[in-house]
């Protein structure tokens, strides 16, 4: 899909019901606070009633948080930016994906809200149980925390500069998938899997458009 305009202002009306439209957009606050209490039961009930021990539960933990980097990619690439001539997948990747090329400078829907989030986080990990079972109680809350990296990766590549010259690569990358090609570019809070697939763009041959660049980045709120 190629989304060509950016808006400045405004948000995408995805919903005509004014309650649906109300929960597709959240602040990144209320992920957060959602979030953490469940993983925390999650990894005191991998440790406490399956008996899996702490070293155990943080090599765990930890290996969720390296598949979703691959889980993001695999997303983003082939389900966010899925390409199809049928209207009602074309809507579904709009809802997932779309409206944000379309208006970046949107803070509301960088997170997947509260309900969709949680009807998708309870199928994944159900998922994870026929693969993983016990260990899922461990490995899954690395997953989510990896996906609260990520979007949180997504929201300050929106809000500002890079605080450190080594994250530059990573802001660049970004940028370029909204206006260069979107076709590129997949990874958000690394670059690793499109240095592994091919996807990466060629930052010492592509030159930023500091104007595209700015219509990406939030408005600075007024004093």
């Amino acid at each position: 899909m190629n989304y060509k305009t950016i808006h400045n202002k405004g948000q995408a009306r995805l919903f005509e019901n004014k309650y649906l439209e109300m929960l597709t957009k959240t602040h990144p606050a209320v992920i957060w606070g959602m979030y953490i209490p469940i993983l925390g039961y999650l990894l005191f009930t991998a440790h406490t009633k399956f008996a899996i021990e702490v070293r155990n539960v943080i090599y765990l933990f930890f290996a969720g948080m390296i598949f979703w980097t691959f889980f993001e990619y695999i997303a983003h690439r082939y389900l966010f930016h899925f390409i199809t001539d049928n209207p009602k997948l074309k809507k579904i990747a709009y809802v997932l994906h779309g409206n944000h090329h379309d208006y970046p400078r949107d803070r509301e829907r960088l997170f997947m809200p509260p309900v969709p989030s949680l009807i998708l986080a309870a199928t994944l990990f159900g998922l994870h149980y026929l693969f993983f079972r016990d260990y899922t109680w461990a490995f899954f809350p690395g997953f989510m925390f990896g996906y609260l990296l990520y979007a949180s990766m997504h929201y300050a590549i929106h809000a500002f500069a890079p605080p450190f010259k080594f994250m530059k690569p990573l802001w660049r990358n970004h940028h370029l998938h909204h206006y260069k090609d979107e076709q590129l570019g997949f990874g958000v809070s690394n670059t690793f899997w499109d240095r592994v697939f091919g996807t990466m763009f060629d930052l010492t041959k592509t030159k930023e458009d500091p104007e595209k660049t700015k219509a990406l980045l939030f408005e600075k709120k007024k004093p």
